[in-house]
């Protein structure tokens, strides 16, 4: 299997304090408000209130074990994701694309990218999320790229305003995992 090359405007670079703003504002569009309405991967119908702020962000960056990977074009911050190296799986979230830009292949880059980091880095033989199960889009995207529901479940964390106000009081997570080929198995693939 060939893996997809990124458009050639793109290149990718870890988060440092100072785009806690840009991060901010990039997931605050893509998954909240009438903003994000403008690609498909919005939140709006299920949940209000932020996704993240400042101070939980600069957390993620400042965390040991932590990343935040950024996809620019140009100097243009267009996409971001999480990585947190849990033991031999790495955890992927806060995955953001513009809305405007959904849709191009610019998500799909990332994570191609984000899953290459975690395996050539960390040495990470998997990859972990967990998705809202109501988000079935979201979740075929996942499953076409290798992903596969554990049907490992999580609530979510109703009462805390931190992770959004609820509209529905049927949400709660699954988990997904992809496993990663160890890097040498990739050598000569393009």
């Amino acid at each position: 299997m060939t893996a997809t090359a990124a458009p050639p405007f793109l290149s990718f670079r870890t988060a440092r304090a100072d785009d806690v703003p840009a991060i901010v504002a990039l997931v605050e569009s893509a998954y909240r408000g009438d903003s994000s309405r403008r690609g498909w991967t919005t939140e709006a119908d299920l949940l209000d209130g932020q996704r993240t702020d400042a101070a939980a962000v600069a957390e993620l960056i400042a965390r040991p074990a932590s990343r935040l990977l950024l996809a620019e074009a140009g100097s243009e911050l267009v996409a971001c994701a999480h990585l947190e190296r849990q033991g031999e799986a790495a955890y992927f979230g806060m995955f953001a694309v513009r809305p405007e830009q959904q849709g191009g292949g610019l998500g799909r880059a990332l994570l191609a990218e984000a899953e290459r980091s975690a395996r050539a880095d960390w040495h990470c033989s998997a990859m972990r999320m967990t998705v809202i199960t109501l988000r079935d889009e979201l979740i075929a995207w996942y499953e076409r790229r290798g992903y596969r529901r554990t049907g490992e479940y999580s609530p979510f964390p109703y009462g805390d305003a931190r992770f959004g106000l609820p509209k529905r009081d049927d949400l709660r997570f699954e988990t997904l995992v992809k496993p990663l080929a160890p890097a040498a198995a990739l050598q000569g693939v393009a």
